[in-house]
């Protein structure tokens, strides 16, 4: 349970300003952004027409929720190092992954939605089925951001969390509803830079409160072990640490498995590359936001290890809990004014993860499921109502799916374990559906599900159950990831060379070594600049994030 009397948070009427100023920026933008929305388009994807600045940072600023800023620091309290692998093995290569070879897919074939692109690709059992599928997600996860601001909101004032919950799930409905994709994606590149200024600061002067770097890394030697600041220590097959992986299941398990099937697939961050003006900048914008995702470990990770210097009990039963790294930070360490920004920096996090899932949930919910099966061939104009109106309803289901994240004392875990049933059978079914020719719309149904259903059942049964032991929640869910992409593969594979394909020219665009119009569209005046070259800047970022191991790794 949260202690909230523990973690009640100095604050005082200057914080209290700063925080409602906030507020009535994000309501203003709200207001801004709805003169621009006059069809679906521009309320579901911004009327494919942001810069690929806009749309880069965005990107990153809708993944930097409560899945970073609670749950990486969680995580870096209770697995120590190993931790930076959902970035630069867990996030990089797949983001450029989604920027070089995705894109042009998506983007060129002019889908609104991840499951309109399986609509084309395999046919309606497949298209509606992985729309319940991420519909389902999108809220759950969006209930995370959720619960997330309320731990903040009732550290700040003492509410209960399911006043906080109401409270902060009004908002993100207030500023969506009325401007729809661009005022989320407007409000999060605010978000993004107000989320910077509140989380430096609290990482240099947790520094210093430790003794710099070097004093970090002694106590948490001294205290956890070498293995624990070291990014690959330990990970030997048949070795033992705090993770519960080994180097083949980080790489498969997070690094291929999780990370791609999040990155490519979850359409909380590909509608943000598909409301670009035109293919350059969608291809970039993934790209483009690498770059800040490679440093964001600094200002998440290292303050959950600064936290448990200075918390030694935090996650020890009677104690605070690992999501509350953040929060005993902010209370001991930052003054009046600068605790203020950190406040409204910690919500802006949670908002920005929230609406990136609500707006998904939106646009999935009323194009993929309503408009495609339920009332069909309506004007244009009831679609933008009904996205209204869903909007509202995804607020509500997210309220009530966050006191499933509660439960959860890192809620990373959860999170990992939603993205594990969910968005690796989807991976599994992309890949090999746009890869391979013969895979059938039979396959890609029985491939999904299958894929699905293994992945609980690994989880819920063989691991809960203790069947197999595995010896945390991360470990299981590298786990139930692999299995989830091997068994909907096999299944797809068996299935494609039973039944029929599809013709092979219904799937231009749609199948790698194919070209649709879309996606031979020339480059827009100054896009064939050399500093904007996808390839590049994919490049450029994996080189990055693979030096970024060396001092975690020495």
């Amino acid at each position: 349970m949260y202690l909230a009397e523990t973690l009640r948070l100095p604050t005082n009427a200057l914080d209290y300003t700063i925080l409602v100023l906030y507020f009535a920026v994000v309501l203003g933008v709200g207001f801004a952004a709805r003169r621009s929305v006059k069809t679906s388009l521009d309320f579901f994807l911004s009327g494919r027409s942001l810069p690929a600045w806009v749309t880069g940072l965005a990107f990153v600023a809708a993944n930097l929720g409560a899945l970073e800023i609670l749950g990486m620091a969680a995580n870096g309290a209770q697995y120590g190092a190993y931790t930076v692998h959902w970035y630069w093995v867990g996030a990089i290569p797949a983001m450029v992954f989604l920027g070089l070879v995705m894109m042009p897919f998506y983007y060129g074939s002019k889908v609104r939605s991840v499951p309109e692109f399986l609509l084309h690709r395999y046919g309606p059992p497949s298209h509606l089925l992985s729309s319940i599928i991420f519909s389902v997600a999108s809220v759950l996860i969006a209930g995370v951001n959720l619960y997330a601001m309320a731990i903040v909101i009732e550290a700040l004032l003492g509410w209960p969390q399911w006043v906080a919950v109401v409270v902060a799930g009004f908002f993100v409905l207030a500023y969506i509803t009325l401007g729809g994709l661009s005022s989320a994606i407007y409000n999060e590149v605010l978000q993004f830079f107000v989320i910077l200024a509140a989380l430096i600061p609290l990482t240099i002067v947790g520094l210093k409160h430790v003794g710099g770097w070097g004093g970090l890394m002694d106590k948490l030697n001294a205290s956890h072990g070498e293995n624990f600041t070291s990014a690959w220590g330990g990970t030997g097959i048949g070795s033992d640490n705090p993770l519960g992986a080994n180097w083949l299941t980080i790489v498969l398990g997070l690094g291929f498995c999780l990370s791609f099937g999040y990155w490519t697939t979850n359409f909380a961050e590909v509608q943000r590359a598909l409301s670009a003006r035109n293919l350059s900048a969608a291809q970039r914008t993934p790209l483009i936001a690498a770059f800040p995702k490679i440093f964001i470990p600094l200002i998440v990770v290292v303050p959950g290890l600064i936290a448990l210097v200075m918390e030694p009990d935090l996650g020890q039963p009677g104690g605070l809990e690992y999501n509350d790294a953040v929060p005993v930070l902010m209370r001991d360490l930052l003054p009046n004014g600068v605790l203020g920004v950190a406040i409204t920096g910690l919500l802006a996090a949670f908002m920005a993860g929230m609406a990136a899932n609500v707006s998904a949930f939106n646009t999935v919910f009323t194009n993929d499921i309503w408009a495609a099966y339920l009332v069909k061939n309506r004007p244009d104009s009831y679609y933008l109502r009904t996205g209204r109106v869903v909007t509202a309803i995804g607020v509500l289901c997210g309220m009530g799916t966050a006191f499933i994240a509660s439960t959860f004392s890192n809620i990373m875990n959860y999170l990992q374990t939603l993205f594990s049933f969910f968005n690796v059978p989807l991976f599994c079914v992309f890949i090999i559906g746009m890869f391979w020719k013969r895979a059938t719309s039979a396959a890609g149904f029985w491939g999904l599900l299958s894929g699905t259903v293994a992945a609980m059942i690994n989880y819920f049964w063989l691991y809960k159950e203790k069947v197999i032991g595995i010896p945390s929640d991360q470990g299981a869910n590298f786990v139930s990831a692999i299995v989830a992409f091997v068994v909907g593969g096999v299944v797809m594979v068996a299935v494609s060379l039973f039944t029929k394909p599809k013709p092979i020219e219904s799937l231009a665009g749609l199948v790698y070594g194919t070209v649709s119009p879309g996606m031979a569209e020339p480059p827009a005046v100054g896009d064939e600049a050399w500093y904007r070259k996808p390839a590049l800047l994919g490049w450029a970022a994996i080189i990055l994030a693979a030096l970024c191991y060396i001092p975690f790794s020495i």
